[in-house]
C-alpha cells in the first residue's frame, strides 16, 4: 500500500497478538485466521509486533513471516496496515525497519533504544538513520509509559524540526494541558492513545488507538470509536464501564499479580473470544491461566453489555 500520511492514520487499529504453541513455536495457522478476522471486522487497520505481538522474542526468521503474510493478507483486503519494527538492539531495529519497508506498509512502528537512557541528541541520531532506511514509509515512534526515554512534546516538536518523517506516536496520553501541548508542538504528528482512553483521548485532540479494548473485541471496539466521532456523551459513558472493567478485574494481573501487559492483552481477547490465540505467552513469560477466562467473560459481559451489543451492530460490514 502507499505511505500513510498523518492524516490518514486514524481509529481504532487491531494488533496481532501472537498464537503460541505448547512447544513455544508460532502457530501460523491460528495466527492467518486471526488476520482474516481481523480484516473481516473492517478495522481502521491493523499493525504487527507491538507488545502483544511478543516482537522482543522472535528470530529474524519469525519476524519476516509474520509480516510477509500480514502485508499479502491486507494488500489483497485493501486494508491499511502497520509494521512494527521494534528491537531492543538499535542495530536489529534498523534491519527490521529495512525489511519491513520492503513490504510496503502504511506505516513502520519503532521504539527507542531501551539499555542506557538516550539522550535528546542519540534520539534523534537514531531516529534519523531509521527514517532514511524507511524511505517513503513514515514512522510511528510507539514510546509508552515504561519506556526509560519519554518524550514530552516539546520534544516531539524537536524530532519535526529536525527532518525525521515522524507521522505518529503511540503514548500513554496525558491531561487536557499535555493534549494542548501535543497540538502546539506536534501538529503533524497522528496521536494514538491507550484503548481504555480512547474516547476521552478523542474528545481532547488524541486521533486513535493501537487498542488494548480492540484486543477485548476488534468490532465492538470499532463500533466503539465510531460511536465517538457521532455520540460523545454516550461514548464517554461507555468508557467509563471499560475502564472500571479493566481497573477492577485485568489490572490487578498486572498490579499484584506480576503478570506482563501482554499477558493481559492476551487474556482480554481470549475473554471476548474472536480469536484462537490461547493465553500462553512465550518462554521464559507466563502467560494468565485459561481456567480465569469464564468467569471474566461473565463479568465483562454484565458489566460492559452496551459494548458487546455494538459488536453485533452492522457485524462485519
Amino acid at each position: 500500500m502507499k505511505p500513510l500520511l498523518a492524516s490518514e492514520i486514524r481509529g481504532n487499529w487491531g494488533t496481532l497478538l501472537l498464537p503460541i504453541n505448547n512447544d513455544d513455536s508460532i502457530n501460523y495457522h491460528n495466527l492467518e485466521d486471526e488476520i482474516d478476522t481481523l480484516i473481516t471486522m473492517q478495522v481502521n487497520g491493523i499493525y504487527s509486533n507491538g507488545t502483544a505481538g511478543e516482537f522482543y522474542n522472535q528470530t529474524e526468521e519469525e519476524f519476516d513471516t509474520i509480516n510477509t503474510m500480514l502485508a499479502e493478507k491486507c494488500n489483497a483486503a485493501g486494508m491499511p496496515f502497520q509494521i512494527g519494527a521494534c528491537h531492543t538492539s538499535p542495530v536489529m531495529a534498523r534491519e527490521r525497519v529495512k525489511r519491513a519497508a520492503a513490504l510496503q506498509p502504511g506505516a513502520i512502528q519503532v521504539i527507542l533504544p531501551d539499555w542506557s537512557v538516550p539522550s535528546m541528541r542519540d534520539v534523534i541520531n537514531y531516529l534519523k538513520e531509521l527514517s532514511a532506511v524507511a524511505g517513503p514509509v513514515g514512522l510511528v515512534l510507539y514510546n509508552p509509559p515504561h519506556a526509560k526515554k519519554r518524550l514530552i512534546p516539546e520534544e516531539f516538536h524537536q524530532l519535526k524540526e529536525a527532518g525525521i518523517n515522524l507521522v505518529g506516536c503511540k503514548v500513554g496520553g496525558g491531561d487536557a494541558e499535555w493534549y494542548i501541548a501535543m497540538k502546539k508542538y506536534a501538529p503533524g504528528i497522528s496521536v494514538f492513545v491507550p484503548g481504555h482512553h480512547l474516547a476521552t483521548g478523542i474528545s481532547l485532540g488524541a486521533h486513535g488507538a493501537y487498542s488494548n479494548v480492540a484486543c477485548l473485541h476488534p468490532a465492538a471496539a470499532q463500533q466503539w470509536y465510531e460511536l465517538m466521532l457521532t455520540d460523545m456523551p454516550r461514548a464517554l459513558n461507555l468508557e467509563r464501564w471499560i475502564q472500571l472493567f479493566m481497573s477492577q478485574h485485568i489490572a490487578p494481573y498486572i498490579t499484584t499479580k506480576g503478570y506482563t501487559n501482554q499477558a493481559a492483552d492476551k487474556l482480554l481477547a481470549a475473554i471476548g473470544g474472536w480469536a484462537n490465540v490461547g493465553t500462553r505467552l512465550r518462554w521464559p513469560y507466563c502467560g494468565i491461566n485459561e481456567s480465569e477466562v469464564a468467569s471474566l467473560r461473565s463479568i465483562a459481559h454484565e458489566m460492559m453489555s452496551e459494548f458487546f451489543i455494538l459488536s453485533e451492530v452492522n457485524t462485519y460490514r
